[in-house]
């Protein structure tokens, strides 16, 4: 009897089960159509993944028998995952991509590119999935939204001290954030909570990679009188604003290069089955390297057939010759499968998905091809479509890892990831058909995500040689410094993350986190992890309600 039982409770909910599935369904569209909102109007989205753990965990205390059934931590991952992957697939990928046709003024070829990025949504989910907790993308890995979440969620369940503790971190977060914080004369909107909360869990190393490169890129100005001549000695004169260069984009591509060579070599190495005597056991993955080599193989054949589907649904095969149409083909298959790998290896790292800066390397890439227009930016959309919602599923699975026990019952685990998977995947196909729904209303209201009009103008503006030179140059600095970190530290990915993003508050916020964590870590890790995961969770809800709030003013 005893073991009935037990074998009971170990029987995960089920993504598609009534209650859960239309509870998830009606969250998850409304989740669409504000992520939609706020990315036009403010050209961010928030952190869905607290936002829907907050919405799951109200449902399970609204005073309602038919609500009780949500207590279950399990049944709220499965809500705040669909509701996560439905906001995070809309803003970011499918109005993104449809409308940079907008931007570039040609509307003809939009209902190819909704489908086409609703293709790559779906493709770059399933490839998270059936990578995550291999020696890739261990579930390990820091992912810092996603233990934000989990420990919002875990803390709302049992209460107690942990959950004062994350109640207070969560204050601290939004207060902080909030524009009691604001000092224009030193250009600070809000002091960086989310930094502070994510330098108290993630890799000392790769934070301080990503703080170096945040305080370079914001306070490039003020050492540009001595950096000036060095830059001037490789080529690159007259440079007082990194970003006006391609230069952090170089140390990208770079970065991103020996990544993938690194990512090769963990992949294909032969491991010894077992540690010798005296030497601590390797840590072991339920995903294994012969699975992660199917599922690449597998997931390129994808891409590749989804950029075929595109090609054919657009008729862009007939604006080129075969030749150049099998390059296209090819150019997209490989942006495809390399872009969300970079972007999952940042945020795992970080909680920072560099989604654009990857992206405009492989359109600029792309122009230097020779494409034309219509081919450009389809590419531009496919690619763009497949790193964001490989984050964000990233950061869903690590909640649901945490909450599910951190892989001490790896059959419930396993089971875990599959319905979490499924709500996943509704929750793009819900993004595509709200995308659908109100893009026209967008395009005639004029809103839509600054950064398609940036990628539209990248296109118009065509051929300069003088980009591929300077991605060329600063390439070499990037692959120096990711061969040097070694894969695990991700220097060269997380510095180059840094110089794409124009926040050196964000860095300065870095180095004071880092400077409180190093002395308290030994004694008091527990408790950082779990205010940590406060401030984040406080920076996502004040970023989340501001953000709503600006956006229908």
């Amino acid at each position: 009897m005893k073991e009935m039982e037990s074998t009971e409770k170990r029987q995960h909910v089920k993504a598609l089960e009534k209650e859960t599935l239309i509870l998830s369904l009606l969250v998850s569209a409304l989740s669409a159509v504000i992520c939609m909102q706020i990315i036009s109007r403010i050209g961010i989205t928030p952190n869905t993944s607290i936002i829907g753990a907050l919405i799951a965990m109200s449902l399970a205390r609204m005073p309602f028998q038919a609500m009780h059934k949500f207590r279950s931590l399990d049944r709220q991952n499965l809500v705040q995952t669909m509701t996560s992957g439905a906001g995070f697939a809309a803003a970011n990928c499918t109005l993104l991509a449809v409308a940079i046709f907008y931007a570039y003024g040609d509307l003809s070829l939009v209902i190819p590119m909704l489908l086409g990025s609703g293709l790559a949504t779906l493709i770059g989910m399933h490839l998270v999935y059936r990578l995550f907790d291999s020696e890739l993308f261990p579930a390990t890995g820091t992912w810092p939204p996603g233990i934000a979440t989990a420990q919002a969620l875990i803390a709302g369940d049992e209460g107690g001290r942990k959950g004062k503790h994350l109640l207070l971190g969560v204050f601290l977060g939004a207060l902080g954030s909030s524009k009691l914080f604001t000092f224009p004369a030193l250009g600070i909107a809000g002091l960086p909570m989310a930094g502070v909360g994510i330098a108290f869990i993630a890799n000392v190393y790769a934070m301080l990679a990503l703080a170096i490169g945040l305080l370079v890129r914001g306070y490039f100005h003020h050492i540009a009188p001595w950096a000036g001549p060095i830059l001037a000695g490789i080529g690159f004169e007259n440079v007082t604003d990194l970003g006006k260069t391609y230069i952090p984009h170089g140390v990208m591509i770079g970065a991103g290069a020996i990544s993938l060579v690194q990512a090769m070599v963990i992949i294909f190495r032969h491991r010894k089955p077992s540690a010798p005597a005296g030497e601590e056991a390797a840590e072991q993955y339920t995903v294994s390297p012969e699975t992660v080599k199917k599922t690449l193989s597998a997931h390129i054949v994808l891409f590749a057939l989804g950029a075929v589907v595109l090609a054919v649904m657009s008729g862009i095969w007939t604006e080129m010759p075969m030749e150049k149409l099998v390059i296209w083909v090819l150019w997209c298959t490989f942006s495809a499968i390399v872009a969300p790998i970079l972007v999952g290896l940042s945020a795992m790292h970080s909680g920072w998905f560099p989604g654009f800066a990857v992206t405009i390397i492989f359109l600029s890439l792309g122009v230097f091809m020779g494409f034309p227009p219509h081919a450009l930016i389809l590419l531009t959309g496919y690619v763009a479509s497949t790193g964001p919602c490989f984050a964000d599923m990233g950061y869903d699975l690590k909640t649901g890892w945490i909450v599910r026990g951190r892989g001490s019952d790896p059959a419930y685990e396993m089971d875990g990831r599959r319905q979490q998977v499924i709500s996943e995947l509704i929750g793009a196909f819900i993004a595509v058909g709200v995308t659908a729904l109100l893009m026209n209303m967008h395009f005639k209201l004029d809103m839509v995500p600054p950064v398609s009009k940036v990628f539209a103008a990248t296109v118009k503006a065509g051929l300069n040689p003088e980009i591929l030179r300077q991605l060329v140059i600063a390439s070499v600095f990037g692959a120096a410094l990711q061969f040097a970190g070694g894969a695990k530290k991700a220097l060269g990915i997380l510095f180059a993350t840094g110089l794409l993003i124009r926040n050196p508050i964000y860095g300065v916020g870095l180095l004071v986190a880092l400077l409180i964590r190093l002395p308290l870590e030994k004694n008091f890790k527990p408790e950082l992890e779990i205010y940590g995961g406060g401030l984040v969770a406080g920076d996502g809800i004040y970023g989340f309600v501001n953000a709503l709030i600006r956006s229908f003013l």
